[in-house]
């Protein structure tokens, strides 16, 4: 077999392996979680024939296994079931949200690399001096940022406080046409802000790193030595190689990110997949909850692999080993 398809191969069945891991403990720490959906949808004064029978209708009285055994028939044919709380087919409920989720997600991964990239640059070609110094610290701090704190203080300042942003949603309701589209950008502001403040430390102080490491390579010592200028010497010589950790990193983010979602979508109300866990959480929804999480599940590794591929390519010795 091609060394490539090989390759190619160990990362898609680690990440198949990985995807089941994530799928089967998903659904056993959900049916941890004290009290039931009955209780939560319904009344904790109807009777034990009524209770019964609303257990029985949504298999919740069957054994785990079975449980576990019919969840997994089901996810093969692709059927994510029905919700318990909006009686309708998960697929749809999800995929309404979908698209706010992987726009917030996307956005916050692109401003993050447009942003991280050039202040690694920066502190790397700068090294011990007060600029350096400076973006290091800045780097720490943001790494120790909560999520919600973040979140909570832009919207109290830049919202509340100054009125420069929207507070919450997706959109203005009474807008349309190429206003809509400004509108969208505007709510999408804050909270994409907020995944960048939390994650742009350690895209910063990697890349920094990795460049200062490459950048004292023999290779780059020829490259000056031939009169080479110092920024083809960074750009076209040391920034490949040091890109290799980060596009590692890169792929690492997109989970935290996904992650982050979560918190950033309850906290300024917007309409993704985060918020449709936070709600089926209170509700105890557990068909909502197994398909956001295999949604997001499958999400994260596929983000991976792609970043498996993507250094596999940069580096062909990964490919070789």
């Amino acid at each position: 077999m091609p060394p490539l398809l090989a390759f190619i191969g160990r990362r898609l069945l680690r990440g198949l392996i990985t995807l089941w891991f994530a799928i089967t403990v998903t659904f056993l720490l959900l049916r941890l979680l004290p009290g039931d959906p009955i209780t939560a949808l319904a009344s904790t004064n109807m009777d034990a024939a009524t209770r019964a029978d609303l257990l029985a209708r949504y298999g919740l009285s069957d054994p785990l296994w079975v449980q576990y055994g019919k969840y997994f028939t089901q996810l093969f044919q692709g059927d994510l079931g029905i919700s318990f709380a909006q009686k309708q087919p998960v697929t749809e409920v999800l995929l309404a949200r979908l698209p706010w989720t992987l726009l917030l997600t996307a956005s916050a991964l692109v401003v993050t690399v447009l942003v991280g990239v050039p202040l690694g640059v920066l502190a790397a070609t700068r090294a011990r001096t007060a600029l350096d110094r400076f973006v290091q610290i800045g780097g720490v701090v943001a790494q120790s940022l909560f999520v919600p704190s973040i979140g909570i203080l832009l919207l109290w300042v830049l919202g509340l406080q100054l009125g420069w942003l929207p507070i919450g949603g997706a959109f203005a309701d009474d807008v349309y046409g190429m206003a809509w589209y400004g509108s969208v950008a505007l709510h999408l502001i804050l909270p994409c802000l907020s995944l960048v403040l939390v994650s742009l430390g350690s895209y910063v102080l990697t890349m920094r790193a990795t460049l200062i490491d490459a950048l004292g390579e023999d290779y780059c010592d020829l490259a000056k030595a031939k009169g080479m200028p110092q920024r083809t010497v960074v750009w076209k010589h040391a920034l490949r190689n040091a890109l290799l950790p980060t596009t590692t990193l890169l792929g690492l983010q997109l989970g935290f990110m996904v992650g982050g979602a979560v918190l950033t979508e309850t906290i300024f109300a917007y309409p993704g997949v985060g918020r449709a866990i936070y709600d089926s959480v209170t509700q105890l929804d557990f068909p909502v909850l197994q398909g956001a999480f295999v949604m997001l599940a499958v999400t994260v590794v596929l983000a991976n692999f792609l970043t498996d591929l993507a250094y596999g390519v940069l580096d062909p010795r990964v490919r070789a080993s």
